[in-house]
């Protein structure tokens, strides 16, 4: 080793060189030769403080920061690096007591802000997270690891819009490294944007070697795409990297999703319990919590499957008090805008003298949530005279355009002008053409379950439009909403038990067939145990129905699925198998467990004639 005699300084240069080139041990080695010579050279400690926090090291990087804040107490520097030292011991509470003192000092940094977002991120304070992203994005318009955590903050916050706006010209951000692409990637799916996803992984297949975590991406965005045979070799590669063992509970998880496609529901639990294990953090366990419960129901094993679920809807609350405050502390009872109908008498005033013909109407996939929407809509995107674009929002919108011009909705709608019809149906067609573009002669599918709710805004600006009525069995729908991890904060919370479920249920259907008596569209129900026993006389009867000549690529929707890859919706996974009745009559196991919700949904029992107990040897 060099001799340096008795000047620190040629030994803290030699330790900053080191840490260029991440010869941490190193460096920390002539960072104490020097503090050995002057224990109070604030370089000395400064640089032997980064790199005990590049080796991990963090408990010991605090205690090094620390000294330099109580050496320097004005110097913000030290208050940044002490608080993102002790983010990464996990020492929240610490972290943003020292990132606040830096503040109060006046650090404005767009490096601050990220990662004082970061934190929030590690807090489940996603809100906080994106406010404070939001800052940094505007300081550092073209980096790239700022804002993807930004757009990943408005998609946790459930800003899609936002989310999208901040990934526009992704492409063009400095930074960019192969994992971040994949992460941009696996983001731009659960956007629902499949083209702009495929984009990125081209750009990320640029790479002959990607890292291991970029491979951990890629194998997740061919998962989410229905390519399991690729995403199984590509798990195999990685596993075969010696570097993947740094993944950790990441690899486990990933390694789990597969295991579950694969059908080998005893390994994906293994791997689930495992990932559990890692994760202390309430707030964050139904992550693991919700898949392991549907491999415990594949395995059988009901008792357990619903007490994990019981289990994960404790978590996500726990989630919802910390991104959603102000929805999880709310009373109001679950579907509180069935509250709201249309006046008859304004009803009686409604002039469609102008309105759009069925032809040039959306059709309508309307129902309550897992009611079989999915496979229903890729059985009607598979004839060439129906083009779907997932899940939207965009008649909520449409809606928006008219609260935001004071209308009454939905009791005040008679006194539209043309105009103001128009606009709000520009308003959805402009949106629409984001996902779709409509070829001469095709009609658009618009599938969004709870436009249940906002039949009077169907039937107001598109009266000629013709409705499909999805219906499962009750007790079917509602343990299959109880089993789902929905990421909406208020329909999560509403899911977080079975009676308050139920009656959310009941109150959307009551909503709907009072609105429906009233305004008298043109809808066409299908049971959902019907149709996937009787398939193709009832995928004729739909297709008569919407004045379709018959193809018979409808009678293949599996194909389509797959063909398409890409599905938003939770059932991504279940679209791409022939069409069968695995699903019907699946509240039979979990009866006792029922029990509580039955009085709510009585009526739609009666009223469907479904049955409400299962014989002996139905029970298993």
């Amino acid at each position: 080793m060099t001799s340096f005699s008795a000047d620190p300084d040629p030994l803290i240069r030699t330790a900053f060189a080191l840490l260029q080139r991440n010869r941490h041990g190193d460096a920390e080695s002539y960072c104490r030769q020097a503090l050995a010579l002057r224990p109070e050279h604030p370089d000395a400690l400064n640089a032997l403080a980064i790199t005990l926090n590049a080796q991990a090291r963090y408990a010991e990087a605090a205690e090094a920061f620390a000294e330099l804040t109580r050496r320097a107490p004005a110097e913000r520097p030290h208050w940044m690096n002490l608080g993102t030292a002790l983010r990464a011991a996990a020492r929240y509470d610490e972290a943003l007591a020292a990132y606040s003192q830096a503040a109060r000092l006046g650090e404005t940094s767009a490096d601050f802000s990220y990662n004082v977002g970061l934190l929030h991120v590690d807090r489940g304070d996603y809100e906080s997270a994106r406010a404070v992203l939001a800052r940094a994005a505007q300081l550092a318009p073209d980096d790239a690891e700022i804002h993807y955590q930004y757009a990943h903050c408005c998609y946790e916050t459930v800003r899609t819009d936002e989310a999208l706006a901040a990934l526009e010209y992704w492409s063009q951000w400095r930074g960019l490294t192969t994992e971040l692409v994949t992460r941009i990637a696996l983001l731009f799916l659960n956007l629902g944007e499949p083209q702009r996803a495929d984009d990125a992984v081209q750009r990320a297949h640029v790479n002959p070697a990607p890292g291991p975590q970029a491979m951990l991406k890629l194998v997740q965005v061919l998962e989410r795409t229905n390519q399991l045979v690729e995403a199984r070799r590509a798990l195999d590669r990685l596993q075969a990297d010696a570097r993947a063992s740094a993944l950790g509970s990441d690899l486990l998880l990933v390694r789990a999703q597969i295991a579950q496609r694969e059908g080998s529901h005893a390994e994906a639990c293994d791997f689930f319990r495992q990932c559990l294990a890692d994760c202390e953090e309430l707030h964050r366990r139904h992550y693991h919590l919700f898949p392991l419960a549907k491999s415990l129901d594949a395995m059988k094993q009901y008792d357990e499957a619903f007490a994990t679920l019981v289990d994960a809807h404790r978590s996500q609350q726990a989630l919802l008090n910390r991104t959603a405050p102000e929805i999880a502390a709310r009373r109001k009872p679950p579907m509180y805008i069935t509250r709201f109908g249309c006046d008859p008498a304004d009803v009686a005033k409604w002039d469609d003298a102008d309105a759009p013909s069925a032809q040039d109407s959306p059709v309508f996939i309307v129902a309550f949530p897992r009611s079989g929407t999915t496979l229903l809509e890729q059985t009607l995107d598979a004839h060439p005279l129906l083009q779907t674009m997932d899940e939207q929002t965009y008649l909520q919108n449409a809606i928006d355009v008219l609260l935001n011009q004071g209308v009454d909705y939905p009791a005040g709608l008679s006194g539209l002008s043309a105009a103001q019809l128009e606009q709000a149906r520009s308003a959805y067609w402009q949106l629409t053409r984001r996902k779709v573009r409509l070829a001469p002669g095709q009609r658009l599918l618009d599938k969004n379950p709870l436009n249940l709710l906002r039949l009077p805004a169907i039937r107001r600006l598109f009266p000629h439009s013709r409705i499909l009525l999805a219906i499962r069995h009750p007790c079917d729908v509602i343990l299959s909403c109880f089993m789902q991890h929905f990421r909406a904060p208020e329909f999560a919370l509403m899911c977080r038990d079975l009676p308050t479920l139920a009656l959310g249920f009941r109150r959307a259907f009551d909503f709907w067939y009072q609105q429906a008596a009233l305004l008298r569209p043109a809808v066409h129900e299908i049971r959902y145990e019907t149709f996937v026993a009787d398939f193709a006389q009832q995928v004729r009867a739909i297709s008569d129905f919407l004045e379709l000549p018959w193809n018979d690529a409808m009678l293949a929707p599996a194909e389509h699925a797959r063909a398409k890859g890409f599905i938003s919706t939770p059932s991504y996974s279940q679209v791409v198998q022939p069409v069968n009745s695995k699903s019907v009559g699946r509240w039979k196991r979990y009866e006792q467990h029922l029990a509580a919700a039955i009085p709510q949904i009585q009526p739609y029992l009666e009223r469907w004639a479904c049955e409400s107990r299962p014989s002996e040897h139905q029970v298993g």
